[in-house]
């Protein structure tokens, strides 16, 4: 799965610059806060040349050819990805990243091992925890995913199941909790990390933290002046973090 793990990191590389440019647009122009910068899709193809060179994965027919369709739906993502932030697509968009991760792990047989710099780097550095170089890149391609690409995920879902609307609306509930955005990915990697390290118990302690934390803020929409309200901000609560569990436990079925 080599090729995979090099698209991964491009794909998380490519939404985390593309979340970050639009959180710069959003304090200085509004109008444009939810267009990413024509560079993103760039550094993304940049990324993934670099680290298939990199690791040696174009030293075989099956490496070229698997490349080449992880630059077809690296680029299909993001602009999928980019049409879905305007508020249109979205459902196309999540058949887009699911094709993309698909179609590498069907074909997974001709990916070469990761070699080149990146092994030789690994071999050379002796760190303390020393993986090999195939399931390190992986590592690092699932580790990036659950940073912008799984809020991404996330919320394609949302607006898919109709949770959240497709464009977002002043007051609406992803603002209420927009604290999301951050706790996401980092009960994510919490998840992913903790899974890793075969403490699934504990992995159980912090999905179920993320509940009682929220209980109090679910609560008060329940007693406001106008009611009703706490309905459509538990489905958002319920399916968001449902979504990304599942995004951090596929993770971990990957690294397993």
């Amino acid at each position: 799965m080599s090729v995979l793990s090099a698209l991964l990191v491009a794909m998380g590389l490519a939404d985390l610059l593309s979340a970050l440019a639009a959180r710069s647009a959003t304090s200085t122009r509004p109008a444009t806060s939810t267009r990413p910068t024509r560079a993103v899709p760039i550094i993304g193809l940049g990324v993934l040349a670099l680290v298939a060179a990199g690791a040696g994965l174009l030293t075989t027919w099956g490496g070229v050819t698997l490349t080449a369709l992880a630059v077809a739906g690296l680029v299909a993502w993001l602009v999928c990805a980019e049409r879905a932030d305007r508020g249109e697509g979205h459902g196309m968009a999540l058949a887009v990243f699911a094709g993309a991760v698909l179609v590498q792990l069907l074909l997974s047989g001709w990916a070469p091992p990761v070699g080149g710099w990146v092994a030789d780097w690994l071999a050379w550095s002796d760190l303390p925890w020393q993986p090999s170089a195939d399931r390190a890149l992986l590592l690092a391609g699932l580790v990036l995913v659950q940073l912008a690409t799984g809020n991404r995920v996330v919320r394609l879902v949302l607006v898919t199941t109709g949770a959240l609307p497709a464009r977002p609306v002043a007051g609406g509930t992803d603002g209420e909790l927009r604290g999301g955005r951050l706790l996401g990915p980092l009960e994510r990697i919490f998840v992913l990390g903790l899974g890793l390290a075969g403490e699934l118990t504990a992995a159980g302690l912090v999905i179920a933290a993320k509940g009682l934390i929220r209980w109090p803020e679910l609560k008060a929409h329940a007693d406001d002046e106008h009611g009703g309200g706490i309905d459509k901000v538990t489905e958002y609560f319920l399916v968001g973090s449902f979504v990304s569990w599942l995004v951090a436990l596929v993770a971990l079925v990957l690294a397993a």
